[in-house]
C-alpha cells in the first residue's frame, strides 16, 4: 500500500461526501472490511455503503482485497493517507467547493475527536494525560517558511511511523496538523 495518494480533482470531488469520507476513515482506522461491516460501524445500510465504496474505488482511494467469497467483497484503503495542494484546484469551481467542504469536515472531525478525548481523559493514567494535549503558538512566517515548517512536521511524524510496538503501554495516537493565518483580513 502506498503511504500517500495525492488527490486530483476527480478524487477530491468523490471524497467530498459525508459517507465516503467516513468510509475511507473507517478503513484506515480499523482495517479491511465488507460493506456490511462498514454499514454496521457507520450506522447506515450496506446498499449505500456498497455504492459509495465503488465510487471511492473508481478514483483509486479504496480497493478490493480479493479476500472475499462470492459477492462478499472485502475492501481496504488504497493508501495510509492522502494529500493535496490547494493550488491544484484553482479555477475549478467544483473542486474548490469540494475542497472547502472536505477541509471543514476534517476540522469538525478533529474537534469531535478531541472532545471525545476530553470526556474520557480522566480515566487514563497521568503519564498519558501529560503526554497528550493541546497547545498553540503564533509564528511570523513567509509562505516558504510555512511550507518548510509543514514539511518538517511531516518528516518528524514519519520518523515515528513504524511497525506495531510490542510494548503494552503503546497506543495509536492521532496527530492532526492545522495551520491558519491569524490576521485573516490581510491576504
Amino acid at each position: 500500500m502506498p503511504e500517500n495518494i495525492r488527490l486530483d480533482a476527480a478524487a477530491l470531488k468523490v471524497l467530498a461526501h459525508p459517507l465516503r469520507s467516513r468510509i475511507l476513515s473507517a478503513l484506515r482506522l480499523h482495517g479491511p472490511a465488507t460493506a456490511t461491516e462498514l454499514a454496521d460501524r457507520l450506522n447506515t445500510n450496506s446498499g449505500a455503503t456498497s455504492y459509495h465504496l465503488r465510487k471511492l474505488e473508481s478514483v483509486g482511494l479504496v480497493e478490493d482485497t480479493d479476500e472475499g467469497e462470492g459477492k462478499r467483497r472485502v475492501w481496504k484503503a488504497a493508501s495510509a493517507y492522502h494529500s493535496w495542494q490547494a493550488s491544484d484546484f484553482e479555477g475549478d469551481e467544483d473542486a474548490e467547493t469540494s475542497l472547502g467542504w472536505l477541509t471543514r469536515d476534517y476540522v469538525r472531525t478533529a474537534a469531535d475527536h478531541m472532545q471525545q478525548w476530553f470526556d474520557v481523559e480522566h480515566t487514563w493514567s497521568p503519564a498519558w494525560r501529560d503526554a497528550i494535549g493541546v497547545s498553540d503558538d503564533v509564528l511570523l512566517l513567509t509562505p516558504a517558511e510555512t511550507r518548510a515548517l509543514h514539511d518538517e512536521i511531516n518528516a518528524l511524524i514519519a520518523r515515528y511511523k513504524r511497525t506495531p510496538s510490542d510494548d503494552p503501554d503503546a497506543r495509536r495516537i492521532s496527530v492532526w496538523q492545522l495551520m491558519h493565518p491569524v490576521d485573516m483580513d490581510q491576504p
